[in-house]
């Protein structure tokens, strides 16, 4: 006889769907795209939100206190600005994030595998933007209770996909819930999934080059719009990661001790539900899951005592946060982890998360201007390099503004924060961009220095052979011929007779300044032979090859000459 399955008396879970967002405006670096969602007022349910900072001083709690308190001072600039005296610009003075939130979704419904139906309350939806940085991250809150585990497994392995990944025989999208409905508070279906359309999903891979996401996720964003796609919005958005999305679980257990090892792994990896059958898994693999995703600080099995019953799992995508149910210190909304949870803890995801999105923005960003460069035309160079240079002034503006090693003192805080970022490898992509930018830097740097090179050489060999005429004029003097006084059209004339063979004697050596180059070059090697120097002479006004077909003959004797030497 098996075991009844655990029962978690609490489940709440945050979805963070980090997208890029495209630029508004062609040539601007900061978009500014809150403030074209705020702009919209027609079918918009989005409304800035308001924080306890910027309320009424009624709304501030000691709990917003403790909030704020853990992290260190330049985090909280970040997160909460610089206060109210503070008379700098947004985005460094001010907060440089701004929420906003719908308030029409009041519940989703989740089609389950078995036929069943289950409806999650939705406390938070919320859009988060940061300024400067084209990136918004889709938070959404629900929770629930009294759900059998292997129903928590179901909705961590099944809920939260932009799109289908695959379809089974029947038409039927696998890996998905059947159903994913939006409800308001009369109960009112407002969207709805379409993860069987299968055609609809083909047919965008293959007219886009992108997946389509559902269309409930659509009506979320709303009015924002996928990049992709032929409806009209001017803020536009596009994938970024993984169709699986990030999430934050909250789980309360009358025993968190019932739970086996592999239920840990389950959890902590998102995979499908217990069907019976061990975990395919080595142990190997399920001893590095605990050393490198397990935070035991307050876990302790062997004991069983309830100030040693929470554990927390962070693989980096997922999250998981377990202990015991009705413990003041685990399930208190107000002072226990799960106040702590929803927000302390959901800051230091949101973090996380952001990094590595506005690291993968920042590579896009190089990866589209690169493979919009064609080599061959002005124009399309000048772009590449203005978009680079574009990109290298925003990775330097978020390196010194939003990038943190470090957020916070407090133990666990502090220790979840380096988990979540390792084990999203926010270090070795932001490592990987940093290399890329200064290889970009360093060719931009050498194509300039390539093209002043080029300049100077030119007006150097111009000044060279024009100097022979000053030397010339300035032998023989000014009046070279002695006549009578000319009038003023004959002086004017004369200036004409001396200024337009000269210009033009200027501008044809400066056409011919790379082959007079090659010539000085010749004259001044000991190396070349008479007859070598005066074939470099003559082919000044020789029709020049095309760069790269083949060596030149000075270039040749020059290496003839260099064999001759060794």
């Amino acid at each position: 006889m098996t075991a009844p399955s655990p029962v978690a008396r609490h489940f709440r879970q945050i979805l963070l769907w980090p997208l890029r967002l495209m630029p508004l405006r062609s040539g601007e670096q900061v978009q500014r795209h809150s403030e074209a969602l705020a702009a919209i007022t027609e079918n918009n349910p989005w409304r800035e939100q308001r924080d306890e900072f910027t309320g009424s001083p009624a709304d501030f709690h000691e709990r917003h206190y403790r909030e704020f308190v853990t992290f260190l001072p330049h985090v909280q600039r970040f997160l909460y600005g610089q206060g109210r005296s503070s008379s700098s610009l947004r985005g460094y003075g001010e907060s440089p994030i701004r929420v906003f939130r719908r308030h029409d979704i009041d519940r989703v419904r989740l089609g389950c595998e078995d036929g069943s139906e289950l409806d999650l309350k939705v406390q938070h939806l919320d859009l988060y933007f940061f300024y400067d940085v084209d990136v918004v991250l889709l938070a959404l809150e629900v929770y629930a209770d009294d759900l059998p585990l292997t129903r928590v497994q179901e909705l961590m392995f099944r809920f939260g996909r932009a799109f289908p990944a695959k379809w089974g025989e029947d038409g039927r999208a696998a890996q998905c819930m059947r159903s994913v409905q939006w409800l308001d508070r009369d109960g009112r279906v407002l969207a709805e999934s379409d993860y069987n359309e299968r055609e609809r999903y083909l047919r965008h891979v293959w007219e886009h080059r992108a997946s389509a996401i559902g269309r409930h996720w659509e009506y979320l964003l709303h009015p924002m719009v996928q990049h992709h796609s032929e409806a009209p919005g001017d803020i536009r958005y596009r994938q970024l990661e993984y169709h699986r999305q990030p999430k934050m679980t909250f789980l309360a257990f009358d025993d968190p001790f019932a739970l086996t090892r592999e239920d840990f792994v389950r959890l902590g990896q998102a995979t499908q539900p217990d069907d019976g059958r061990p975990l395919p898994y080595s142990e190997a693999v399920m001893s590095d899951f605990e050393r490198t995703a397990c935070y035991d600080r307050f876990w302790g099995p062997e004991r069983r005592s309830d100030n040693a019953s929470t554990r927390v799992i962070c693989t980096g995508p997922n999250m998981v946060m377990v202990g015991k149910h009705g413990l003041a210190g685990y399930s208190d909304p107000q002072n226990g982890l799960l106040a702590e949870f929803r927000h302390q803890y959901f800051l230091i995801g949101l973090i996380a998360h952001f990094h590595r999105a506005s690291l993968l923005m920042l590579m896009d960003r190089l990866v589209v201007a690169v493979s919009l460069l064609d080599a061959d035309e002005v124009d399309s160079r000048r772009r590449f390099k203005r978009s680079i240079r574009a990109t290298m002034e925003i990775f330097l503006r978020f390196n010194h503004r939003y990038w943190f090693g470090e957020v916070s003192k407090q133990s666990m805080a502090k220790d979840l924060f380096d988990m979540w970022s390792r084990n999203l490898g926010n270090e070795t992509l932001y490592n990987e961009l940093r290399a890329e930018i200064l290889d970009m830097d360093n060719y931009l740097e050498a194509d300039d220095s390539r093209r002043q090179n080029e300049t100077l050489l030119r007006l150097t060999v111009v000044t060279i052979f024009g100097l022979v005429g000053t030397i010339v004029t300035g032998f023989l003097g000014m009046n070279i011929f002695d006549g009578p006084p000319a009038t003023l059209a004959g002086k004017i004339g004369a200036v004409l007779a001396v200024a337009v063979p000269t210009l033009l004697l200027t501008f044809y050596t400066l056409k011919k300044s790379s082959a007079l180059s090659e010539f000085m070059d010749a004259v001044s090697d000991d190396a070349l032979t008479p007859r070598q120097k005066v074939r470099s002479f003559l082919r000044i006004w020789r029709r020049r090859p095309q760069p790269g077909r083949r060596r030149s003959d000075v270039a040749a004797a020059t290496v003839a000459a260099t064999r001759r030497r060794a």
